[in-house]
C-alpha cells in the first residue's frame, strides 16, 4: 500500500536540516515526489527569492548553484514572489522521483534577504522485498560515503 506523508518546516538561511528517515519502517523506501518553497518575512511587502536543496550525500549539495551532476541531488527548489502585485510569482522545482530514500537527506535553503525559509516535502512510502531494500540502502550508502 503507498501512502503519502509530508515533512514541512522552517530553516535559517544559508543552514541546513536533517530529514531523518533512519530507522524507519522496516520493508519500505521512500520517493520525494513534492519539495516547495515559501517565503517568511514581510511577505508582500518585500520580494522574496528563495532556493533549496535536498540531498542524500555526505554533504548539503549548493541550493544557490546545484550540480545535476551530484547523483545525491535529489531535489531543487526556487522561489520568487515579486512585492508588486503586477509581477507573477514564479516557483520552480526539480524533483527525483525516482531515487529511494533509506537513510537521512540533508535539506539547505537560501533566501537573498537572510530570511528564514519555510518548506515542504511530500513523500511516498514504498514496499520492497528485503533484497529490493537492500540494494536501494545500499545504493545511498554509496553516495553520502563520496
Amino acid at each position: 500500500m503507498k501512502k503519502d506523508f509530508v515533512i514541512r518546516g522552517q530553516t535559517a538561511s544559508g543552514q541546513t536540516d536533517t530529514l531523518n528517515f533512519s530507522g524507519h519502517k522496516k520493508g519500505y523506501a521512500y520517493k520525494i515526489t513534492e519539495f516547495d518553497l515559501y517565503g517568511s518575512t514581510s511577505l508582500g511587502g518585500t520580494d522574496v527569492e528563495a532556493s533549496g536543496s535536498i540531498t542524500a550525500a555526505k554533504t548539503a549539495e549548493d541550493p544557490i548553484n546545484p550540480n545535476f551532476e551530484n547523483q545525491g541531488l535529489i531535489a531543487t527548489s526556487h522561489v520568487k514572489f515579486p512585492s508588486s502585485a503586477s509581477r507573477g510569482a514564479i516557483k520552480l522545482s526539480v524533483v527525483n522521483d525516482t531515487f529511494m530514500i533509506t537513510q537521512d537527506l540533508l535539506l539547505k535553503v537560501f533566501d537573498t534577504g537572510g530570511n528564514p525559509v519555510n518548506w515542504q516535502c511530500r513523500f511516498e512510502s514504498v514496499k520492497m522485498s528485503g533484497p529490493q531494500e537492500a540494494v536501494a540502502n545500499y545504493k545511498q550508502y554509496l553516495i553520502s560515503d563520496v
